[in-house]
């Protein structure tokens, strides 16, 4: 069974929750946190160097860079796919929403 998040999924850090929204906070809080802002776990989050990209070229170096987070910093999770949403008081920007599946559930 499939499911999605995004980083604006994080509004409270919750503890002590079942398994899929354990897993799911864990890739939004991956989502959320740029490369290099976690002090003793620098490699934690996603590179920024798809910021200020073409469309389609951010979009494919952030499916990449999305896709080996999750493999490296949530193995409970297996990527399906990752969505962008854009919205139009917004141009520019890209509001990503990964789809996964939770192993073991």
């Amino acid at each position: 069974m499939g499911y999605t998040t995004k980083a604006a999924d994080l509004k409270h850090i919750r503890f002590n929750t079942d398994l899929v929204s354990d897993v799911l906070q864990n890739i939004a809080f991956i989502l959320a946190t740029p490369k290099g802002s976690i002090p003793l776990y620098r490699e934690f989050g996603l590179s920024t160097t798809f910021l200020d990209k073409p469309t389609l070229k951010a979009r494919m170096a952030m499916r990449a860079e999305v896709k080996e987070a999750i493999e490296r910093w949530e193995p409970r999770a297996s990527f399906v796919n990752l969505t962008f949403e854009s919205r139009m008081l917004q141009p520019g920007t890209e509001w990503p929403t990964v789809e996964v599946e939770i192993i073991g559930e």
